[in-house]
């Protein structure tokens, strides 16, 4: 698919239109938020969470998302048991390996995920970088290298595991191993709301629901939600309001603003 600002409005509308059932396996600090953007994309969110239940539930549903922010057993179990009925009835997924590399155990957790064949995983440089086991020492959740600096190893990643990866950065990029694509959108006070990062592994999951191929969901997905929050920061005074701002960006967007605003460009390889 050519992604240009045309085919982005167009997934955009899709998941509007059809509104899909996004199931997330999350972590506590950003359900609320990762729920309101997707109602303000256009999406249905779930936040189901018991082994007794995922199962059935990602059975119905048309995407799932599993963050592993903030771990215990009976979650990891659960996201287990999720992403294989995933696989069974081809209900695609996305990982988010929020600090993968802070602990072992955490390490161990995003590896096994990994195993399980997720149709995209989105992380940080450093989370990349831990997955494809060259280092392992981010800060919990944050960064410690640039989106740039790991795009060989998100090449290595995608191909490794057959999944789309996303590093997202000042400069988010895109692999499935070959092709890459960079989008230069989003504004630094979003690095200034908690959360946001997890947002948009929502937000890509939301796209996954609509478009069968995973680069073309999830360039839709990190682009869509940086021309989100480029309007946000705009109108916002801080990080308080650009919460607020950010949700009615992503309610309100016009075929207009993604394509005055959108930065996508070819990488070459």
């Amino acid at each position: 698919m050519a992604m240009n600002a045309d085919t982005l409005w167009s997934l955009l509308v899709t998941v509007r239109e059809r509104q899909p059932l996004v199931h997330n396996i999350t972590n506590f600090v950003v359900m609320n938020n990762s729920a309101n953007a997707l109602l303000a994309l256009g999406a249905s969110p779930a936040m189901v969470h018991s082994c007794d239940e995922v199962e059935d539930f990602v059975s119905f549903s048309h995407a799932l998302v599993i963050n592993i922010g903030t771990l215990y057993s009976e979650q990891i179990a659960a996201c287990k048991l999720a992403a294989m009925r995933a696989r069974a009835v081809g209900v695609p997924w996305i990982l988010d390996p929020v600090g993968a590399g802070a602990t072992s155990y955490r390490r161990a957790v995003a590896n096994a995920l990994v195993r399980l064949q997720p149709n995209a995983i989105r992380g940080n440089g450093s989370e990349i970088l831990t997955l494809v086991r060259q280092a392992g020492g981010g800060r919990g959740v944050d960064s410690q290298h640039g989106s740039k600096a790991v795009l060989d190893a998100a090449r290595l990643l995608a191909q490794e595991t057959g999944a789309v990866v996303a590093v997202t950065g000042a400069v988010d990029y895109v692999t499935d191993g070959a092709q890459v694509t960079a989008i230069a959108n989003g504004h630094p006070l979003m690095t200034r709301v908690t959360g946001l990062g997890c947002s948009v592994t929502a937000v890509i999951g939301a796209f996954l629901a609509v478009e069968l191929d995973p680069l073309a969901a999830t360039v839709a997905g990190l682009a869509v939600f940086g021309v989100a929050g480029e309007i946000a920061a705009e109108q916002a005074r801080g990080p308080g309001s650009l919460q607020v701002a950010l949700l009615d960006a992503l309610h309100t967007m016009t075929q207009d603003d993604l394509a005055q605003r959108l930065k996508l460009e070819k990488v070459n390889p």
